[in-house]
């Protein structure tokens, strides 16, 4: 058998997106390429063949059933006889019908032996209807599935929703998977290296990974760094239009409302830390004893009582969401406070005069998850020990196989120079060292898509499996 494995994209999408515009188009564009086309349509006739243009790729029709169950067998069929062509195929398209889950269509690729060793699962392509695809979303069907396995969203009918519609609906997708490649379209006019030879599961080439994307959710939804002299402050939560606000993120988003309020409304988590500067690099070292300090025991403070800079959470108790406190600073310098989910701003006064933050940042958003797919990213430098690794991926997939939809990575093994790229399928894996790291960062980056994603575990089991 040949040692370069044949490319396999999968064309997904509900009903009525777009998917056979897209196969069309492939179909006539001059790209010189051998291509065998897989149709499935659930039904007992077929009608999906007869919309594909005639061209010289092979063309084959299961409509027995749903190519996530019983026409399994028949794909297997199909991709062992296109193996004995005496002319090599360049590449595969399976086209399933818009009820299907593409999840089992991924998973015949990593079934055996012979279906790893022939055949590469270069991408998921998943159409979307972005006029009608939020109906869909909202009754939970498949749609939501094909979002979370898809390695690339085509956004299709865009001519048929407002600039705002747009970008609401890649926000929602956002939730659901954090790392696929969104491309917008009329009439599925996408260029074809969008969509073919991807390299899917090739996370650093396939995803142009944005580590904002993969930002772990944290348990505060504001930060600031404020330069503040030594001497006795006062901390004010909210307290209507007394004073000039602190920081100039919107509480209420427009509407009147605040929607990311966990708790008791009457009580502010908050974390007040020095800082050596508003650098980046300083900053993340805050944010990170911010989130431990935010997992420990909270130190309760009455209205009009005192708090200190330190590693203590502080948690303050309101009246009626308001509450000023006494702040006591040791040192000169820069502080940096940390602001749990509450529903009033929070402001840091000396001599009465409001002091502006030196830098700013709202991490609510991620506490915002419409949908019960998401995703969660792992990015951390460092070696992993290999049977570490080896037996919680094992465990992860014997206990949370069905949950997890998509897994996907590229690895630091202790004692490889080569980069382990690894790829998962609900409960099948498959992992391989491909190209020397060479003089780039060796940096982990894996991503897990699918339901009930406990991050903080997730985290908590790679960390295990680091190297001593």
């Amino acid at each position: 058998m040949d040692n370069n494995p044949i490319p396999v994209t999968v064309l997904t999408g509900f009903l009525g997106a777009g998917k056979t515009t897209l196969l069309n188009r492939i179909l006539s564009e001059n790209h010189g390429r051998k291509l065998a086309v897989i149709e499935n349509e659930f039904g007992e006739v077929g009608v999906d063949n007869q919309l594909v243009i005639q061209s010289d790729e092979e063309l084959f029709e299961m409509n027995n059933g749903c190519i996530c169950c019983s026409v399994r067998g028949d794909l297997i069929r199909i991709l062992g006889r296109l193996l004995k062509r005496k002319d090599r195929l360049d590449g595969i398209l399976i086209e399933t019908t818009g009820l299907a889950n593409p999840g089992p269509v991924a998973q015949t690729f990593f079934s055996d032996d012979e279906m790893r060793r022939s055949f590469r699962l270069d991408g998921i392509v998943t159409v979307v209807d972005s006029k009608h695809v939020s109906g869909h979303l909202d009754a939970g069907d498949e749609s939501v599935k094909q979002l979370a396995f898809a390695d690339v969203i085509v956004l299709n009918k865009t001519d048929l929703v407002s600039a705002a519609e747009l970008e609401a609906l890649e926000a929602r997708i956002r939730k659901i998977n954090a790392v696929a490649r969104i491309q917008r379209a009329r009439d599925c006019d996408v260029p074809l290296e969008r969509v073919l030879d991807i390299g899917g599961f090739n996370l650093d080439r396939a995803t142009g990974l944005d580590p904002k994307f993969l930002e772990p959710e944290y348990p505060f939804e504001w930060a600031g760094v404020y330069p503040l002299r030594a001497g006795v402050h006062e901390l004010v939560i909210g307290h209507g239009d007394d004073h000039d606000h602190g920081h100039d993120h919107d509480h209420d988003h427009g509407d009147g409302h605040h929607h990311h309020h966990h708790g008791n409304p009457d009580e502010l988590d908050v974390v007040v830390l020095p800082v050596a500067s508003a650098g980046e690099a300083d900053v993340a070292a805050a944010r990170d004893l911010a989130v431990k300090a935010f997992s420990d025991w909270e130190h309760r403070v009455e209205e009009g009582g005192a708090l200190a800079p330190g590693s203590s959470l502080h948690r303050l108790l309101l009246k009626e969401g308001n509450g000023r406190y006494r702040l006591d600073v040791g040192s000169a310098g820069s502080y940096a406070v940390f602001e749990g989910c509450g529903e009033d701003p929070l402001h840091i006064l000396e001599d009465g005069q409001t002091v502006k933050p030196e830098w700013q940042a709202d991490f609510h958003a991620a506490h915002e998850h419409a949908e019960s797919v998401t995703s969660v990213g792992i990015q951390q430098a460092g070696e992993l020990d290999g049977r570490r690794l080896n037996e919680w991926i094992s465990g992860l997939l014997r206990t949370q196989g069905n949950d997890i939809y998509r897994m996907k990575g590229v690895l630091v093994v202790k004692g490889s120079t080569k980069r382990l790229v690894f790829q998962g399928i609900h409960m099948l894996f498959d992992a391989k060292f491909d190209r020397e790291w060479g003089d780039g960062a060796r940096v982990n980056s894996l991503v897990f898509i699918g339901r009930n994603l406990d991050r903080t575990a997730l985290n908590e089991g790679f960390k295990a499996c680091l190297a001593g």
